[in-house]
């Protein structure tokens, strides 16, 4: 496997590269250009730059998450052809630089949800948290707090400007069914397939999360039956997976490593994160450890392992430890628990390999 660190770039990070780099084992930078909206050709001199701060400490800058899919693309509209060839270009645009996977998701109006962005462990931590009773409320109240503790910092999927339309764009996505939402798809990732083997970039689409449907608004791929139905929808080598062991997790239904053994030539890219169940049918994120949560880092790990997993992968999210609070993190993007996270992975890794007799 191929360990990676996500960043958020120079002046918008508080994690450095130089940190970065003494994590053992890290050899690539999951990146984006997080100035740019949604449908916005990345231009060559923008991805140059950040080519020449990585290449400084050593970082290849194979993935990239994510080139943000416009809202254009996901209703149907007729302008959704425009941004597609804008996607198109940016696909070009990347490969000279060596870019081979790049991640992105299908899900309407919102990124991933929580309403906690530093709810209390109970060890001195904090962690995302999502409690389900308050997606029956309020969505501009949710987006509000979000956005208020992010304290200027950007957010995939949560840009102000956006926010700032959410009365507009629920309106705009009211006749997307869930079956309108998968034809949107299917029409998005035929026009790019093309462009796809042209630059040698695979496209890595991310499960939803939470795996359900949140503010009557669809969610796609949410579970095993979702997935296999993705990837014969458009049955092509470069349609592939950025599996997020946390987002399937957050619904005890999902049986992770299952899944992985059932696609895994599919997958591009895979996020390990671990979550925790409470009865009412709220969720914690929590340490990688694996039974600090109910996940199952340790099955998830050993299935990567068994099925002789060679990508790219990165520890997703993490608690904000050790000082690390509002204002002076990016919620679930501490360098700290993310950076024990790794660790965790690569323990697990290099026992079963020894057991595999390769160590």
């Amino acid at each position: 496997m191929k360990m990676t660190f996500r960043w958020y770039g120079k002046g918008n990070d508080q994690i450095s590269l130089a940190d970065i780099r003494q994590i053992p084992g890290v050899t690539g930078i999951v990146w984006a250009l997080h100035d740019k909206m949604p449908g916005e050709i990345w231009e060559v001199s923008e991805i140059a730059a950040v080519k020449k701060q990585l290449d400084e400490y050593g970082f290849h800058m194979d993935v990239v998450e994510s080139v943000n899919v416009h809202d254009d693309i996901k209703i149907g509209l007729p302008s959704r052809d425009r941004y597609i060839e804008n996607y198109k270009q940016t696909l070009r645009n990347l490969a000279p630089f060596g870019v081979k996977v790049v991640t992105y998701n299908f899900m309407p109006i919102f990124d991933w949800t929580r309403t906690d962005l530093f709810h209390p462990v109970g060890d001195g931590s904090t962690a995302l948290y999502y409690e389900k009773e308050k997606i029956q409320q309020d969505y501009k109240e949710m987006a509000h707090y979000i956005l208020e503790n992010l304290h200027g910092l950007t957010f995939p999927g949560w840009e102000p400007e956006r926010m700032a339309k959410l009365d507009e764009l629920f309106e705009k996505y009211r006749p997307v069914t869930k079956e309108k939402l998968w034809e949107n798809l299917k029409y998005f990732l035929d026009a790019l397939m093309p462009t796809c083997h042209e630059t040698g970039i695979r496209m890595a689409i991310h499960m939803d999360d939470p795996p359900w449907d949140i503010f009557g608004i669809p969610r796609l791929l949410v579970d095993k039956a979702s997935i296999h139905r993705f990837l014969k929808m458009v049955d092509d080598p470069y349609n592939c997976l950025c599996l997020c062991s946390g987002s399937l997790g957050a619904d005890p239904a999902n049986d992770v490593p299952d899944i992985i053994r059932s696609c895994y030539q599919r997958i591009a890219f895979a996020h390990i994160r671990n979550v925790k169940h409470f009865p009412n049918g709220d969720f914690s994120e929590a340490s990688h450890r694996d039974c600090d949560g109910d996940t199952g880092i340790l099955e998830i790990m050993r299935a990567y392992h068994d099925c002789g997993f060679e990508g790219y992968i990165r520890p997703d999210h993490g608690r904000h430890l050790w000082g690390e609070g509002p204002g002076t993190v990016r919620p679930g993007y501490g360098l700290y628990d993310r950076a024990l996270g790794i660790m965790y992975m690569w323990g697990c890794w290099d026992m079963l390999e020894r057991e595999a007799g390769k160590g």
